[in-house]
């Protein structure tokens, strides 16, 4: 396991974004609210998390769903993952959609989504007239024809 290190602006106030276990691979990133906010039955927000960083070259922040919120009560985020690059310096802002049918309240210092940062790579494309064959081919959506 790599570690490295991020700088951090945390003006919410609370906690710094945590790992919630010794081997969790994502953070726990909470809501920064001056009141709740309710987000009504397939309605979506913006929340603000008070959280700026500033990741090395070659590192993204990703931001996806806590399991628990989506399971329990159908709030999860709109694009997900979320991109977070590295020469991004503004709040980390979560875009989250309530798929309930009841309205749910977002309180100030709620986790809200998991961070994971972790590296990547930039394509450098080799454009070519033709591809080299696979077993697979050109099949796709469900050609195996399995469930």
């Amino acid at each position: 396991m790599d570690t490295v290190k991020v700088k951090i602006v945390n003006a919410s106030g609370g906690d710094l974004p945590a790992y919630a276990t010794p081997l969790s691979a994502g953070m726990d990133l909470r809501a920064s609210l001056e009141s709740p906010v309710t987000l009504m039955p397939m309605q979506r927000a913006l929340i603000p998390t008070g959280v700026r960083i500033s990741l090395p070259q070659g590192y993204e922040c990703q931001l996806r769903p806590r399991s628990g919120l989506a399971l329990k009560s159908g709030i999860t985020l709109v694009n997900t993952p979320g991109t977070i690059d590295a020469d991004y310096r503004g709040e980390i802002g979560v875009i989250l959609i309530n798929l309930s049918d009841t309205p749910f309240v977002i309180n100030n210092g709620e986790r809200i989504c998991q961070m994971v940062v972790t590296r990547y790579s930039q394509v450098e494309w080799e454009q070519v007239d033709t591809l080299d064959s696979t077993l697979r081919g050109e099949g796709g959506f469900g050609h195996t024809g399995k469930d």
